[in-house]
């Protein structure tokens, strides 16, 4: 399809204006077909940046390396560029629009010298879901097409859906690296230095623009930019949730179903979650989503959750057999790698893939690497951002309904950080109010390894939106508790808070996690029926130490300790939570939240 093809006036206009300014080469509309996913990874080996890997133990799999400048989010250089300050919060980086506006059309000026701009009509959600949202983006990168091939609904479908007159987010997105006449990549990752990369969000206007960076969710523009940033601020104004979650698909040995959903920050066992293979005989678990919720309420008051993404971008390493088999199986084909280790007859490899390097790698930088194991300086061989992006449908514990238009009934919600001590292994909030103050002060504790804060310090990641919520934080709280006022408590979702990682005085795990923690899904499952045996306390509602089945290794000493109310650790929880946390957001953190913090207390206390 040709620019003048598109039967959506805005939209042709938009497009032909920003060849204008970008002067690509030539502009092509993506239909989104198998031809041309192949055409894009065909232009990219030829250039030299992507290597088809061995066909009989990846086929369909592709390796690219990025610039070492180009390896991860910038959040730096992530910017909410809302019209009033405030209206960003505290939170964010903050840039007003009219002159970031101005700096980033500088740039685009002529940007795309020498390239091809694409046009990617892409779906986020089932193409014509009631919950689904549709943004365009204009690109400069093929590597940025095959990812968004995988990664979301993209093509001429999604124009179909879109008519003549349908709502869009607009998304500028360029490598920021022009061609010379005659000059090709030959190679060499295109992206912009440092300085000027820029990853900026309207939220009043709707738009994104993206700068300099050709590499995950500073390019992929449906994934973090629209799915969470710009999609949480439609999400308060239309009265729904857009969230940083998993959803999983959970069944009891009796053939009932509930749909969970949980918020954890990085490197908290998300995917793993989302993905988990039960310890606990004749319960099972699968996959609808492993990152990001949409939720809206349906007719009969519940809120229904869609998986807006179409495929994993999962980071590699750490990811095995035994850590998460559904992810490697996921993974086997058909997979983009990027800044992952290549071995000699063109495998992958990454630290913690479960095996020792097999013989010389090339590592994420193109250099020859032999694993020594015992120099502890030895620089990894994979990027420890190194990423997969494969199709959801790939997945061996995919649920029937991922791809629902309608979405699943939500019945609970799990928030949970990584914290050696005082936060239980799970508990129940007493209430919406009391939940959504519990999912406010979400964090994990900080080691000796990170230099910039004292270790045991806790870092809050509130909701795990942290470095995705696209407007104040403050607001963003009133908006979780406003949504608990339009339905009923028997038809929202419980709210639990989890913690897999509580350490005794060796500093082992007592919790073996992994595929064990299916033992606290059954008693939340339960709980959400109101059985299971439970007791109140004065932090929320704990299981008693037999409610949950023991795995082995597990004593009822460990469940005890698991599940104890640590009352002076609390209390400290709660005055880090008065003196440092909540003061960031002033005058517009909502008083209910200091009025549970105060409940809290006074029940500490008695």
């Amino acid at each position: 399809m040709t620019v003048e093809q598109l039967k959506h006036g805005r939209l042709k206009k938009w497009v032909k204006e920003s060849a204008a300014l970008m002067a690509p080469d030539a502009v092509e509309v993506c239909d989104g077909s198998k031809a041309e996913y192949d055409k894009m990874i065909k232009l990219l080996v030829d250039s030299k940046l992507g290597t088809v890997l061995n066909p009989e133990k990846k086929p369909g799999c592709v390796l690219f390396r990025s610039d070492p400048s180009d390896v991860a989010r910038v959040e730096a250089r992530t910017y909410i560029a809302s019209e009033k300050q405030e209206d960003a919060g505290p939170t964010n980086n903050w840039c007003d629009p009219k002159e970031l506006k101005a700096t980033m059309t500088d740039l685009y000026r002529g940007s795309m010298k020498g390239r091809t701009m694409y046009v990617i009509p892409y779906s986020m959600g089932p193409v014509g879901s009631g919950i689904a949202k549709i943004g365009v983006q204009l690109t400069d990168s093929p590597y940025v097409v095959a990812n968004m091939h995988i990664m979301a609904r993209v093509g001429t479908k999604v124009l179909d859906v879109l008519g003549a007159d349908g709502e869009y987010v607009p998304c500028w997105h360029s490598v920021g690296k022009p061609l010379a006449p005659g000059e090709s990549d030959d190679g060499k990752w295109p992206c912009a230095p440092i300085e000027q990369k820029y990853i900026s969000h309207f939220p009043e206007t709707r738009e994104i623009w993206s700068y300099g960076s050709g590499y995950g969710g500073n390019a992929l523009l449906g994934k973090k930019c629209l799915a969470l940033r710009i999609a949480s601020v439609l999400a308060r104004d239309e009265g729904w949730l857009a969230e940083h979650m998993l959803i999983l698909k959970i069944t009891n040995p009796q053939g009932e179903v509930k749909y969970i959903t949980g918020a954890f920050p990085s490197a908290c066992g998300k995917t793993n979650l989302a993905m988990l293979i039960p310890t606990l005989p004749g319960w099972k678990v699968e996959t609808v989503g492993d990152d990001i919720a949409w939720m809206k309420f349906g007719k009969d008051g519940r809120l229904y959750a869609i998986n807006p993404e179409a495929g994993f971008f999962g980071v590699a390493p750490g990811t095995n057999d035994e850590s998460n088999h559904n992810a490697m199986e996921s993974i086997k084909k058909n997979t983009i790698y990027t800044n992952v280790a290549m071995t000699e007859d063109k495998d992958v490899w990454w630290e913690g893939i479960g095996y020792d390097a097999p013989g010389k790698l090339i590592d994420w930088k193109g250099n020859e690497w032999v694993q020594d194991k015992g120099n502890k300086e030895q620089p990894p061989a994979a990027h420890p951002n190194s990423r997969f992006t494969a199709p959801a449908s790939q997945c061996p514990a995919i649920a029937d309904e991922w791809q629902d238009p309608n979405g699943v009934p939500i019945s609970a919600f799990l928030f949970g950080g990584r914290r050696p001590k005082t936060i239980p292994l799970v508990n129940e909030a007493k209430s919406w109010v009391h939940g959504v103050f519990m999912g406010s002060i979400v964090g994990s504790e900080v080691t000796a390894a990170a230099l910039d804060v004292k270790a045991g310090t806790i870092r809050r990641d509130p909701f795990a939106m942290l470095p995705f919520c696209g407007y104040n934080m403050g607001d963003y709280f009133k908006h979780w508790l406003e949504i608990g006022q339009k339905s009923t408590p028997d038809k929202l979702p419980k709210i639990f808070f989890v913690n897999w990682f509580r350490k005794n005085e060796a500093g082992k795990f007592i919790w073996p996690g992994y595929g064990d923690n299916s033992r606290v899904l059954a008693w939340i499952f339960d709980r959400c029926d109101g059985k299971g045996g439970a007791v109140e306390t004065p932090i929320g509602t704990l299981p008693t130490p037999d409610a949950i089945v023991r795995p082995d290794g597990v004593s009822e000493a460990d469940m005890k300790e698991l599940l104890k109310v640590d009352i002076e650790g609390w209390k400290a929880e709660i005055a880090d939570v008065r003196e440092n946390h909540y003061p960031k957001f002033g005058d517009k953190l909502p008083k209910e939240l200091y009025g549970e913090l105060e409940a809290i207390e006074k029940r500490l206390e008695a």
